[in-house]
């Protein structure tokens, strides 16, 4: 489960490229807090705890605009494709309770039957989860698994109070026989068949 971070939103009025750019030169990042019925509000935030933060998939942040806090999502980041500055944020308002659709990455963990190799088809799931208990990762154990064997995104163990809203048939992770193996295997027999 993610923790949830503070910042502080300074409400700006300044808007546009060359207001924006002020504040990105003073360590300011522009950002809009939007949802529930609510006016968007546009603020700027410290750019070096904001960079911290959005590492983290999903990141849950206790937004403190004038004194009156605010728990908001990250949604969206959109950055300098060159430079990987943080160039806007947008910011979602949740509410204690409340649940939330995101995008939640799998890892596998664990080794595959010996002489096979754990392929991962998919990097992250869509889980429907209450916006306070967001899952920073899920993890797929292949521990032991033989050639043949997949895991499906139903079968995920997933955290209490989470579920899943994607297809529960797509493929996970399949476990295969390099194919240098199976050729190398295919030639033994074919000598000791000859011998």
């Amino acid at each position: 489960m993610s923790e949830t971070s503070k910042l502080v939103g300074h409400a700006r009025e300044n808007f546009g490229k060359g207001a924006a750019r002020k504040l990105r030169a003073a360590g300011q990042t522009p950002a809009v807090v939007y949802g529930h019925g609510t006016d968007p509000i546009h603020v700027s935030v410290d750019t070096h705890p904001l960079s911290l933060i959005v590492r983290h998939a999903n990141a849950l942040i206790e937004l403190d605009i004038n004194g009156a806090p605010q728990l908001v999502l990250v949604k969206d980041v959109q950055k300098d494709p060159v430079r990987q500055i943080i160039e806007h944020v947008d910011l979602i308002v949740v509410k204690q309770g409340e649940t939330v659709e995101v995008e939640v990455p799998v890892h596998v963990t664990g080794e595959s039957f010996a002489g096979t190799n754990a392929l991962q088809e998919l990097n992250t799931v869509h889980l429907s989860v209450p916006a306070t208990a967001i899952p920073e990762s899920v993890e797929v154990s292949v521990e032991g698994l033989e050639e043949g064997a997949q895991v499906l995104a139903g079968a995920i163990e997933l955290p209490k109070g989470a579920t899943l809203t994607g297809d529960p048939e797509q493929l996970v992770v399949n476990i295969v026989v390099p194919r240098g193996a199976v050729e190398d295997e295919a030639a033994d027999e074919t000598a000791d068949a000859a011998e």
